[in-house]
């Protein structure tokens, strides 16, 4: 009967709610910024992390389930982060987006160039994508070879659905971007503009070199470093990865470039499939 006595329901003792005014700005806190901008010990935002942030700001102590309640009055909900490194320079990735490649689409206009998306990626055996169904408590298992191989692959896209691209052993080296160069070269018989990323054999004295000798028909742009999200081609990395190596168990490094190489044939011959990688709300391009 004594656990059965009605007990004080409500708040706890001393804990206070918050004004319209500083709930609003403890969300706008949460929502421009991470707390470790904001000087606390914590790396993401948790119940724990807003709290803190509410006690500092206002000595006001309230509990775990009471900031979920914020967090739902907010419209917040807990999401995966995406990395972004320190290095990378938000005024340059601004002035990509809103100057340099647009007067870079104009230009490939007036010439009639063609606008390809570069980059190259590591595959490994051990990759492992995707969900199964299971009973609830039962993790599934995935049989695989226990050996660990790789390759690599360099390919470049158009927003137009043409692929180019190159599956290869061994280190990226200066060589072999060359090479992957004359295939694209030997592929489109106009203008070509290959835009890259700031990989440092993209800045060798070796590509350098192949570029200056094959102008005006190509011609090498580097984008702003460590933005990875504006380089369209690592869509197509992503599907590789996904929906290529992912529904596979390669067990050696033959079946596992074969693999690859499947799959990217595949995409050739569909072109809407490419086509749609730059239409991403994460970032448009004109075309």
């Amino acid at each position: 009967m004594r656990a059965l006595k009605l007990k004080r329901r409500g708040r706890r003792q001393g804990e206070k709610r918050l004004s319209a005014r500083r709930s609003e700005h403890i969300r706008l806190l949460i929502v421009g910024k991470m707390p470790d901008q904001l000087k606390l010990p914590f790396y993401l935002w948790t119940r724990g992390a807003v709290a803190s942030l509410i006690a500092r700001e206002y000595g006001v102590e309230v509990s775990p389930v009471t900031v979920g309640r914020y967090f739902q009055a907010w419209g917040l909900s807990p999401q995966k982060p995406v990395r972004r490194a320190y290095e990378r320079t938000d005024t340059a990735i601004a002035r990509w987006l809103k100057q340099e490649y647009p007067a870079i689409a104009r230009q490939a206009k007036r010439e009639k160039a063609v606008i390809y998306w570069g980059d190259e990626m590591g595959l490994r055996s051990d990759h492992v994508t995707g969900t199964s169904y299971a009973p609830v408590g039962r993790t599934p298992v995935v049989r695989a070879t226990g050996s660990r191989f790789g390759c690599n692959m360099i390919s470049a896209i158009t927003n137009k659905g043409a692929l180019a691209f190159m599956v290869f052993q061994g280190k990226f080296k200066a060589s072999v971007f060359v090479e992957f160069m004359k295939r694209l070269l030997k592929q489109f018989d106009g203008r070509i503009y290959l835009i890259v990323d700031g990989h440092p054999v993209h800045k060798s004295g070796v590509a350098k070199r192949f570029v200056n000798q094959h102008q005006p028909r190509l011609r090498l742009i580097r984008m702003p470093g460590y933005c990875p999200e504006l380089n369209l081609d690592e869509l197509l990395n992503q599907d590789v990865k996904t929906n290529g190596l992912g529904k596979s168990r390669p067990t050696n490094r033959t079946e596992l470039m074969a693999t690859v190489r499947s799959h990217l044939h595949r995409r050739q011959k569909q072109p809407q499939i490419i086509r749609n990688l730059f239409c991403e709300d994460h970032v448009r391009y004109a075309s």
